[in-house]
């Protein structure tokens, strides 16, 4: 069986409060559960980037090995294969109390590496923990909001250390062999305890304003992200019809339809979110290489790319 999805959209934030977090989702034995297979697909143009001047934020030496080459850090939220793949979105099943239980791959963990957050999405449960390993030689300082339009709450703001083992003091590339090389720092675990229907937190580096990481706190353990190709696996699914929920941060309306699945049957969706038009965010990335600030011929030397150029 496969299908196209009919797009339903509701404004982002009234989903998360009317989706309460509150019941308690029962673990039991599915003997006929089905299986819930799919792809899901980017359609129209892709949207632009964030752009971050690299000679107005810190640690040039280091994060300022990945740019476009023109002093500029790019941070592209909408990760989208050629064929309109779209990646790294979130996919979860609404309506089932209970089922199969939650896994055993314990507390999701995000790494900061080469002065990302990866992965950009991940899941959590609310009242649970997440871990934030830095394999930088620089330091972060991890600042996590829960989020809604009543306005954002602080939930954590530590600092992230780094491996001691790291060089410190670093002023040039003239070893680059330092710059290239990710050690673990000490784990730090933090609790993610939301608000009463609050379901969406979003973590920043406040040193490096392109680090970000979007969270979203589900109540059962159907749910998958999307890989590479834009697939998506949900096993042992109860017999019953659930609303199929797509999520992605930047994507402002809600993508939902109703699936059916029978007793040890199996369904296949593909699902089509429409790329989102008009401006996105303040620090979009503009057409042109132009740079709102002067960047002395010694300054480029210390931000050309050298492990990766990004595209615009």
């Amino acid at each position: 069986m496969k299908f196209s999805a009919p797009l339903v959209a509701f404004l982002l934030f009234p989903l998360f409060f009317t989706s309460a977090l509150a019941w308690a989702y029962e673990g039991i034995t599915v003997s006929d559960g089905g299986t819930l297979t799919g792809i899901v697909k980017l359609e129209g143009q892709v949207p632009k980037p964030k752009g971050y001047n690299l000679t107005t934020l810190p640690d040039q030496f280091y994060c300022g090995r990945i740019s476009d080459g023109q002093g500029w850090r790019i941070l592209q939220p909408f990760q989208v294969g050629p064929e309109g793949e779209f990646r790294d979105v979130v996919v979860y099943l609404e309506g089932i109390d209970k089922g199969k239980p939650f896994g055993e791959g314990g507390v999701p963990q995000i790494e900061a590496k080469d002065c990302l957050f990866l992965p950009f999405t991940t899941v959590v449960r609310d009242d649970q923990s997440v871990t934030v390993v830095n394999m930088d030689p620089v330091m972060h300082d991890i600042q996590a909001y829960e989020t809604s339009h009543l306005g954002p709450r602080v939930l954590f703001n530590v600092p992230l250390p780094m491996n001691p083992a790291h060089p410190r003091n670093l002023k040039d590339r003239s070893d680059a062999g330092m710059y290239h090389k990710h050690m673990a720092g000490a784990p730090m675990k933090q609790l993610v305890n939301l608000s009463k229907d609050r379901r969406i937190f979003v973590m920043q580096c406040g040193f490096h304003a392109y680090m970000e990481s979007w969270g979203l706190a589900v109540t059962n353990p159907y749910f998958a992200q999307t890989d590479e190709q834009g697939r998506f696996t949900m096993t042992d699914v109860p017999p019953g019809a659930y609303k199929l929920v797509v999520w992605h941060p930047y994507v402002r309306s809600t993508i939902e339809q109703i699936v059916t699945i029978g007793p040890k049957g199996a369904v296949e969706a593909t699902i089509v979110v429409p790329a989102p038009t008009g401006r996105l965010y303040a620090n979009e990335v503009m057409d042109h290489a132009y740079i709102r600030y002067s960047v002395s011929e010694e300054t480029q030397k210390e931000i050309d790319p050298m492990i990766k150029k990004q595209d615009r």
